[in-house]
């Protein structure tokens, strides 16, 4: 009977100090919860905030873990390629990961992107969203083509996960994305379920 209560006890205060801890993930958000607010710092250097947006169109933010990597160039492409159709129809792309500002301009200006990036350094964003983020400094070695050597780092590496805001500003899919150049097209055929509402 005492070491049943000693048990307890020591569960209630590890318990405790898990959901307190600063460590610990948030709760991951799903379909039909209200979209987290958020801030962060877009490829220009200044505050974006989602009130400005969230609540007004359909909203796809897609995290994603490095820019000017392979998969990742893949999958900014192509939401570049069907950007024109999905923008005529009220919906805002984003793009999120633990790369800088300036990471997020170089990114842009190479494949000539004209969406916005936003550089969640901490991936205080990500947690918000229940979206893993891995912490540790990565460099990516970027050799162009066109002769454009960088070299890109970051602290944190955000899992990719793509999120939909619906015009209520709740949450209409939030998924692990595992094909990341199909992302845009598998995107696009969610969001037509959206427009009639």
């Amino acid at each position: 009977m005492i070491r049943l209560s000693l048990a307890a006890l020591a569960l209630t205060v590890l318990g405790g100090f898990a959901l307190n801890s600063s460590f610990a993930q948030e709760k991951a958000v799903k379909a039909g919860d209200k979209a987290p607010a958020f801030e962060s710092v877009d490829d220009q250097g200044k505050t974006w905030k989602s009130a400005d947006v969230v609540g007004k169109k359909i909203v796809v933010l897609y995290f994603y873990p490095a820019d000017l990597t392979g998969g990742c160039t893949k999958q900014a492409c192509g939401y570049q390629d069907d950007l024109e159709k999905l923008t005529g129809k009220g919906i805002e792309v984003i793009g999120i990961s633990g790369d800088s500002p300036a990471n997020h301009r170089l990114f842009k200006k190479i494949h000539k992107l004209n969406f916005t990036l936003l550089a969640d350094e901490k991936g205080e964003v990500a947690k918000k969203f229940g979206v893993p983020v891995t912490e540790g400094k990565k460099t990516v070695n970027y050799k162009g083509k066109d002769g454009v050597t960088a070299d890109l780092d970051r602290n944190v590496t955000i899992a990719r996960y793509t999120v939909i805001i619906d015009r209520k500003g709740n949450i209409a899919a939030i998924d692990a994305v595992k094909d990341a150049a199909g992302d845009p097209k598998r995107i696009a055929d969610v969001v037509k379920s959206l427009e009639s509402k």
